[in-house]
């Protein structure tokens, strides 16, 4: 119970001060894009190039753990597509969006802030790794083959050139990419530009929060509730159930990093899956239900995986 109060309740509440801002309309109709692209430009990027910058390289680079949590991505990916396929009958552009909604975490702006809290800037670097190889692997892969559907005959070398030319545009990659060349390379922040950064990171995690809320104000949840139920169910459970297993069994994990992948596969799906979704014009209605919808039901399930795993 202390967990759910002292660390679960304070970030759930921002997420529904934000929800009720919007619902109340006490900001404005451009608000939720305002403070969405204040985050994504502006407060999370520091956050993840000052926690990499002063992080040990092996630290960041954690490979058993960024293979973990990709291959609980892959392997809930897997699930999605044969059920998808099977039960819901859909293309191949359906089905890539259906995945995706399935394994993206919202690492970003609901873990990063969670860790925080949970944490302190010492324990953040779990959600930080997850985040970059998320976004990396996920969205580079996502992209790819729904470039690759849509066109006619696109070759394998233009695919990767556009993939490549959204990926190094982003600034949640580019960003933990500077903090890597610092982390190597060993070199200090100058104290103006550090404090500089840390005031704009100190941002990040309540106007995440708060921004993630009033994102979700009117997103439509009528239409396909049985398939938008299950995407919810494989993202907020099976997702994280084969994280456990996997590192359970496949990885020898230390305790934090082990728990936190789990609790990284719990989060509900990212909003940058209604992004795409849109920007491709698939999908775009049951990927908004599956974000309201695993958002809500996430209060439960991440809740309850803290307790189990004693954080807090």
């Amino acid at each position: 119970m202390d967990t759910i109060v002292n660390v679960a309740f304070p970030v759930f509440a921002i997420v529904a001060a934000g929800y009720l801002a919007g619902h109340w309309r006490v900001l404005g109709e451009d608000s939720a894009a305002a403070l969405n692209r204040f985050v994504y430009y502006f407060a999370l990027p520091p956050v993840l190039f000052v926690f990499t910058a002063r992080a040990p390289i092996e630290e960041v680079l954690n490979w058993p753990f960024i293979a973990a949590i990709l291959l609980a991505a892959l392997a809930t990916l897997v699930v999605s597509l044969v059920i998808g396929r099977l039960l819901f009958r859909h293309a191949l552009p359906e089905l890539s969006l259906q995945g995706f909604t399935a394994v993206f975490s919202n690492s970003a702006y609901m873990g990063i802030p969670l860790f925080l809290t949970a944490f302190g800037a010492d324990g953040a670097m779990p959600a930080i790794v997850a985040t970059v190889a998320g976004n990396f692997v996920l969205i580079g892969g996502t992209i790819a083959a729904l470039e690759s559907l849509r066109a006619e005959g696109p070759s394998t070398m233009d695919v990767c050139r556009q993939v490549s030319a959204i990926l190094i545009r982003n600034p949640l990659l580019v960003a933990p990419a500077l903090g890597l060349v610092f982390s190597y390379l060993a070199i200090p922040l100058p104290l103006p530009i550090g404090n500089f950064l840390d005031l704009m990171a100190a941002a990040a995690g309540p106007v995440a929060l708060f921004a993630l809320g009033l994102s979700l104000t009117g997103r439509p949840l009528l239409g396909d509730l049985a398939e938008v139920s299950w995407v919810v169910v494989l993202k907020l459970l099976i997702h994280p159930l084969l994280a456990f297993l996997i590192v359970r069994y496949l990885f020898d994990l230390d305790p934090l990093w082990a728990s936190a992948a789990v609790l990284l596969s719990a989060l509900p799906s990212g909003a940058l899956v209604f992004v795409i979704a849109q920007q491709y014009e698939i999908y775009t209605q049951r990927a908004s239900a599956a974000i309201v919808i695993s958002t809500a039901g996430s209060i439960i399930t991440v809740s309850a995986l803290m307790v189990f795993f004693g954080i807090g």
